[in-house]
C-alpha cells in the first residue's frame, strides 16, 4: 500500500476514534489532536471529505455515516456504541444524544445520507430507532478500495481515452465539457460511433472523470428500479469519477426524460428530443486530420508504410479514431494497409442496398475506344482526388461538387452496369448497387432518410455506389398540382444536393436519359453514352464471351456478329447455348447458339434477321 492510502486509511480512523470518544461521553480533546496530526499527514481530503462534499453532508451527517460504518471498518466501535442502549448498530436517536450540530432534516428520505443510498435503515418501522449500516459501495470507498457499483458494473462498458485528438473532435470535446459545466445534459450526433465515442471519453478526461458506455436496454424499465439505478450512476459520479454515456436509440420516451434529468455528467445517443440538453454535431474528420492520425497510428505500431500508400488510404476510407488504431494494429501483424482499411469499414446500408464483389476487368468490357477513354478519366478521378481537392485546394472553394458523379446511358445489355464493376475492381473498393424498389418509400420524409443511410455507408466505406435504371429515383420534378407532387419534388431536391456533397463516385444507369430531371444532368461531372453495339463491337463480345474451359465446336466470332444483340444479350445467349451442348453432349456449336439466340431475340418479340440461318 503506497503512502496516500495508508495515511486516508490513519485520517478516517483517526475520525472515528474522536467520535468514538463522544460516544463514550469524554472530551475527545487527545482523540482530536491526533485527527488534526492525521489531516496534516494527509495533505489533502479523506475519503469521508469526498463523500461529505460530494453530496453536501453537514458535520452531524458525516459523523453519522462514520459512525454507521464503525463497527465494519474498527471492531472495537462495537462496544462503544453499545454503550448508547441500542445494539451494536449506532441510530439516529443515538446520534442525536451524543453528537453535536443534530438536526431532524438528517433522518428525512430528503437528506442525504437516505437519497443517496450513503446509509441504510435495517428497520423502516422506526426511522429513528432503526439500527444503520452503510452501503457496501460506500463502505469500500471509506476504506480506500472503491470500485465501480455492481449494479453498474455489471452493464457499464469502460470508454478509455485517446492520447490526443484532431482538433474536429476537440472542438467538440470543448462543447461537452461546456454543457457539463453548466449541469446541462448532452446530446451526440454523428455519422461514426467511433468518434462519438472518442469526444465523449475525451470529454471525461479533461474533466477529471472515467467515461462509461450502457445501453437503453440497460436502464430498467420499471420506474422504481429506474430511480434507483439512475440514483446510483449520478452517487458514481462522485464515488468513482464516473461519466455516462447512454445509448438511447430506440429507448422508450420516459426513459430519454429520465435520463435527460440526471444531475451527472451525461451524453445521450437519440433520435428523440431530450428536454435542456445540448446538441453537439460530431463532423467527419478532415482528410488532413484522418491522415496525420492514421501515420501516427502506423509510427507507434511499428509499421513502415510509404507515407504516399497512407495519405491515399486515408483520403478513400473515412476511418473513426478508434478503427485507425485497430488498423495500424492489424497492419503491424502483417495485414494490407488498404485490405485492412477496406475490411474495417465495411459498407453496411441494410437492405437498402447490395455489396457486390467486383471481378470484372477491363478486358470484359468491350465499347469504343472513347467511351473506354471516358472510364478511365472517370476512374482516375476517384483514385487522385485527395491530391486534387485537398492538396491542390479545391475542397477549400466549398462543399458542393467534390463527388464523381456519373452517369451511364445506353440501351439495356450495352455494359453500363459491368463499366461500374470494372471501375470498382480496378479501384479495389466495394459497389453498393442501391435497391430503388426499398430507398423509395410512401412514407413522407423516408425516402431522403434511406438515401441518406445509403451515402453515409458509402462515405465511411469508401465504396461505389450504383444507382440502376436511375430515372425511377432521379426523374424530372413535376408542376406541383398537389401534396404529392411537393413531396416528390422535395426528393429530387435532397438528392441534388446530397450527390453534390458527396465525396465519392456515384454512378447512375438509364436506359432513357430523357426521363432524367434537367437541373441534375447538369450537376453531372461525367455522362457516357454506351452505344448498341455494331457489327465490329459484337465480334469483339463473341470473342470473349465463352470462357477458357468452355468447348466450343466450330463457333465463329465474325459469323456470329451478325446476330442483332447487345453485350448483355450475348452473354445470355452463350450461356443458354452451353447447357443446350451439354445436354448433346459435346462442345458449345453454331447451331447451339443459333438456337439460343432466336430465343433470345424473342423475348423482345423479334426474330432473326432475313437471311441469317
Amino acid at each position: 500500500m503506497t503512502a496516500r492510502p495508508l495515511r486516508n486509511r490513519d485520517a478516517v480512523a483517526a475520525e472515528l476514534d474522536w467520535l468514538r470518544a463522544l460516544v463514550r461521553g469524554e472530551s475527545g480533546d487527545e482523540q482530536a489532536q491526533n485527527l488534526t496530526q492525521a489531516r496534516e499527514l494527509l495533505d489533502g481530503r479523506s475519503s469521508l471529505g469526498e463523500i461529505a462534499d460530494g453530496f453536501g453532508l453537514t458535520g452531524f451527517e458525516r459523523s453519522v455515516l462514520l459512525l454507521a460504518a464503525g463497527p465494519d471498518l474498527v471492531g472495537e466501535s462495537v462496544a462503544d456504541i453499545a454503550t448508547l442502549g441500542a445494539g451494536d448498530r449506532i441510530t439516529f436517536a443515538g446520534a442525536m444524544s451524543v453528537l453535536p450540530g443534530a438536526h431532524w432534516s438528517a433522518v428525512t428520505p430528503p437528506g442525504p445520507l437516505r437519497h443517496w443510498g450513503l446509509v441504510e435503515l435495517l428497520d423502516p418501522v422506526s426511522a429513528v430507532r432503526s439500527p444503520l449500516t452503510v452501503d457496501e459501495r460506500v463502505l469500500n470507498h471509506l476504506a480506500g478500495t472503491g470500485h465501480l457499483d455492481v449494479r453498474l458494473a455489471a452493464v457499464g462498458r469502460p470508454v478509455p481515452a485517446a492520447g490526443w485528438l484532431p482538433a474536429t473532435l476537440s472542438a467538440a470535446v470543448g462543447e461537452v465539457v461546456a454543457a457539463w459545466r453548466a449541469d446541462r445534459p448532452v446530446v451526440l450526433n454523428g455519422m461514426q460511433r467511433g468518434n462519438v465515442y472518442a469526444v465523449f471519453a475525451g470529454a471525461a478526461e479533461r474533466v477529471g472523470l472515467t467515461g462509461y458506455a450502457l445501453d437503453a436496454g440497460d436502464v430498467p424499465a420499471d420506474p422504481l428500479a429506474r430511480w434507483d439505478f439512475l440514483r446510483r450512476m449520478e452517487r458514481e459520479t462522485v464515488l468513482g469519477g464516473a461519466a455516462w454515456l447512454v445509448d438511447l436509440t430506440g429507448g422508450p420516451a420516459d426513459g430519454i426524460t429520465a435520463l435527460g434529468g440526471l444531475h451527472a455528467p451525461v451524453a445521450l445517443l437519440s433520435v428523440q428530443a431530450v428536454p435542456d440538453a445540448v446538441e453537439v454535431r460530431i463532423d467527419r474528420l478532415e482528410v488532413a486530420e484522418r491522415r496525420e492520425v492514421l501515420s501516427s497510428a502506423l509510427r507507434r505500431a511499428g509499421c513502415t508504410v510509404p507515407a504516399a500508400d497512407s495519405d491515399v488510404a486515408a483520403a478513400v476510407f473515412d476511418v473513426s479514431l478508434p478503427e485507425i488504431e485497430e488498423i495500424a494494429g492489424e497492419v503491424a501483424d502483417g495485414a494490407a494497409l488498404w485490405a485492412a482499411c477496406r475490411a474495417r469499414v465495411g459498407s453496411h446500408p441494410g437492405g437498402l442496398a447490395t455489396l457486390i464483389t467486383p471481378r470484372a476487368t477491363w478486358d470484359d468490357l468491350v465499347l469504343p475506344e472513347a467511351q473506354m477513354e471516358q472510364l478511365r478519366a472517370l476512374t482516375s478521378s476517384v483514385r487522385h482526388r485527395s491530391t486534387v481537392l485537398d492538396d491542390w485546394g479545391f475542397a477549400q472553394q466549398g462543399p458542393r461538387g467534390l463527388g464523381s458523379t456519373a452517369l451511364f446511358t445506353g440501351p439495356s445489355g450495352t455494359g453500363k452496369s459491368l463499366a461500374a464493376e470494372v471501375i470498382a475492381r480496378d479501384l479495389d473498393l466495394d459497389l453498393l448497387q442501391v435497391d430503388l424498389s426499398r430507398v423509395v418509400s410512401k412514407w413522407l420524409g423516408e425516402t431522403e432518410k434511406n438515401l441518406a443511410r445509403v451515402f453515409d455507408a458509402a462515405e465511411n466505406g469508401g465504396a461505389l455506389l450504383l444507382f440502376d435504371e436511375a430515372d425511377a429515383l432521379f426523374g424530372k420534378r413535376t408542376e406541383v398540382r398537389d401534396s404529392h407532387d411537393r413531396y416528390a419534388n422535395i426528393e429530387v431536391g435532397y438528392l441534388l444536393q446530397r450527390m453534390e456533397q458527396f465525396r465519392g463516385l456515384a454512378i447512375l444507369t438509364t436506359n432513357a436519359r430523357s426521363g432524367l430531371d434537367p437541373a441534375f444532368l447538369r450537376r453531372l461531372r461525367t455522362v457516357v453514352t454506351f452505344p448498341y453495339p455494331d457489327p465490329g463491337l459484337r465480334e469483339r463480345l463473341w470473342a470473349g464471351v465463352f470462357p477458357a474451359d468452355a468447348p466450343t465446336d466450330g463457333v465463329q466470332p465474325r459469323q456470329l456478329a451478325d446476330i442483332d444483340l447487345p453485350g448483355g444479350g450475348i452473354a445470355a445467349v452463350a450461356l443458354t447455348a452451353a447447357y443446350l451442348a451439354a445436354e448433346d453432349g459435346g462442345g458449345v456449336g453454331e447451331e447451339h447458339v443459333r438456337t439460343a439466340a432466336r430465343w433470345e431475340l424473342a423475348k423482345s418479340g423479334r426474330v432473326p434477321r432475313r437471311g441469317a440461318p
